[in-house]
């Protein structure tokens, strides 16, 4: 029972601090616009990085996106065959 209370503590302690205000989001106005949105994400470092980023932007289709992982997956196993030990 006291392992279960102090687990119960222990997450709302942190869903406090996960939520609390920081000095940034303060509503003084000394903190970045909340209006203006969050600053774009960095490009993508990788093959897979890009589909994705095409797929939720809507540039390709499901069917382009899962054969796209495939050809990749083909390729890599060809160039970096696994071997399994016995």
């Amino acid at each position: 029972m006291v392992v279960l209370l102090v687990a119960m503590l222990g997450l709302v302690a942190a869903a406090l601090l996960a939520f609390w205000p920081s000095r940034e989001d303060r509503a003084d106005g000394s903190g970045p616009d909340r209006a203006a949105g969050h600053a774009e994400p960095s490009a993508p470092s990788s093959l897979e990085g890009v589909l994705t980023a095409q797929l939720i932007a809507g540039e390709i289709t499901r069917g382009q996106y899962l054969r796209a992982l495939a050809q990749i997956a083909a390729r890599d196993e060809e160039r970096h065959p696994m071997a399994v030990p016995w």
